[in-house]
């Protein structure tokens, strides 16, 4: 049973795995194939090298790796020895490397040769000699002269004997992850031992998990999203396929020859998979249900998924700091509730919907989404003042986003707070307009912005991407909005584009966005 993870330490859920099931397959990365049983081997071999280096209890450990079988080698080496994981993202260039390895004061970190066009090896090499408190750099796939790589640190592991560490679940960080920095520096939020399983726990519950599933892995593991899943996975007792970078046929042949069963992502990974020309031709049987994050999903890709993947979908929303799931659709709900909710709050989250007094609004109108839950985060790493500003002395999490929670409970999201557009002093809501375009048969996405205007303070703008082979023009986009929202809601300025610019995870980066947009000509519609 799933809930007899409650109250482990992120180690102990390999430790309950390998017991129940060691010969069973848990990882396939496209070349090699791993038992729990090597899994554990591994991992404790990694363990015992970071040992020998005398990482103990409470260093930080930092991970910039691709989605490898070795990260999550690491994940579970480093909850052995009860240090702290600091995962980021292999496309950071050097001053937002060091700025995070910096912050958390981590003393080794993981790194790949070249990724993405950045010289890894180059770039930490320059940050650990100006950082005393980088002392080690482990290679992992490949071998330098003067740095004992990931193999090395395994073989020196042999044999080792661990220290008996005491870990305080509810207390004790297991990962400190930088958020995105939308605003300013990015924050490391702390989540602990608890908050981690305990929401992995009640995501495994909502996607009613069984031993027999399969996932496939196709999203970065240095986001919260990957780390999530790795924890499903081992805590689960199933088993992942892992796909390094996201290729839409690459992601159907693993789907057939896998058998996989949980196929999961933002909308996008959906639209471009049932557009692929050769979809038809792949046995996706195996499915048994699709799950969406990120982003709104268009009712007629519900649709499609349903009907030419054959499975049911879940929709899901949470955050970073909520470890993170919140909310979660149901097998039953229909196609309308699946597009336009995210769903009610899973097992163990309270949610409220507050105005600009945290005061709590009556049921149906739009303010900001707060939390309670037990994933909640510990704090933001060192930033008491930016923790206080979110987290209320109740541990009420106020989360950015605005929304409503309708007499059943579910919640519908219309855009993040800092996102509102407020023209001429009427509040627009990106979400809400962004809904109707997916209406549209051309639009694949939308992203509606704010933008500075000397007469209404701010109007709003639409990026629009179309679908494969097809063609619409921003006279047919207009007159299809205007026509069935306000005119006020009616976009100031549309445009059409190639493509959005997204965060690792798959979210449009919309400030990116309209820092694009304003050194471009957009085309008025009035």
């Amino acid at each position: 049973m799933i809930t007899s993870c409650y109250g482990m330490s992120v180690a102990q859920l390999l430790e309950k795995a390998n017991k129940s099931c060691p010969d069973k397959e848990v990882i396939y990365d496209g070349s090699r194939r791993l038992s729990y049983k090597d899994l554990e081997k591994e991992v404790a071999e990694l363990a015992g090298g970071l040992h020998r280096l005398g990482i103990q209890k409470g260093d930080r450990v930092g991970v910039c790796l691709p989605a490898w079988y070795e990260f999550i080698v690491a994940v579970f080496a480093i909850a052995q020895i009860g240090a702290i994981m600091v995962p980021f993202n292999t496309r950071y260039r050097e001053d937002e490397a060091e700025h995070i390895l910096r912050d958390s004061g981590a003393k080794l970190v993981f790194f790949t040769k070249e990724y993405d066009k950045v010289n890894h090896l180059e770039q930490f090499k320059a940050i650990r000699a100006r950082l005393k408190s980088l002392q080690y750099l482990v290679p992992v796939r490949f071998e330098h002269e003067g740095l004992q790589g990931y193999n090395d640190l395994r073989e020196d592991g042999k044999g080792q004997t661990l220290p008996n560490v005491s870990i305080e679940v509810t207390e004790d960080v297991f990962s400190i992850i930088y958020t995105s920095g939308t605003t300013g520096k990015p924050k490391g939020v702390m989540l602990t031992h608890h908050n981690l399983v305990y929401s992995m726990v009640n995501s495994c519950q909502a996607i009613e998990m069984n031993e027999q599933d399969v996932f496939l892995h196709a999203s970065p593991y240095f986001h919260i999203m990957g780390l999530a899943g790795i924890l499903r996975l081992i805590g689960s007792e199933t088993k992942a396929v892992i796909q390094e970078k996201y290729h839409v046929e690459k992601a159907l042949q693993l789907i057939e020859k896998e058998k996989v069963t949980i196929h999961s992502g933002v909308p996008t990974i959906f639209i471009l998979e049932l557009n692929h020309p050769s979809f038809s031709s792949y046995d996706l049987s195996s499915l048994r249900v699709a799950i969406m994050a990120g982003a709104p999903c268009p009712v007629e890709v519900i649709r499609r998924i349903k009907t030419e993947m054959g499975c049911p979908v879940l929709v899901s929303f949470g955050m970073t700091e909520t470890s993170p799931i919140l909310t979660m659709t149901k097998f039953e709900d229909d196609d309308l509730v699946q597009a336009e909710s995210v769903g009610k709050a899973i097992a163990g989250v309270q949610l409220k919907i507050m105005d600009e007094a945290r005061q709590e609004v009556p049921t149906g109108e739009i303010g900001e989404i707060a939390c309670y839950t037990e994933g909640l985060m510990k704090g933001y790493y060192n930033l008491p003042e930016k923790t206080s500003e979110v987290i209320d002395e109740n541990r009420w999490f106020y989360t950015g986003d605005l929304g409503t929670i309708d007499v059943e409970g579910y919640v519908r999201i219309v855009g993040r707070k800092k996102d509102l557009v407020i023209r001429g002093g009427y509040n627009i809501y990106p979400g809400e307009i962004e809904e109707v375009f997916y209406t549209h048969p051309n639009v694949m996405e939308v992203a509606i912005i704010g933008m500075p205007d000397t007469v209404l303070g701010e109007v709003s703008c639409a990026a629009v991407t179309l679908k494969p082979n097809t063609a619409t023009t921003v006279e047919e986009l207009e007159h299809f909005i205007r026509n069935q929202v306000a005119d006020y809601k009616v976009p100031d300025h549309l445009v059409i584009v190639d493509e959005l610019p997204r965060t690792p995870s798959g979210k449009v980066m919309k400030f990116v966005l309209r820092d694009s947009l304003l050194n471009e000509k957009t085309v008025s519609l009035r």
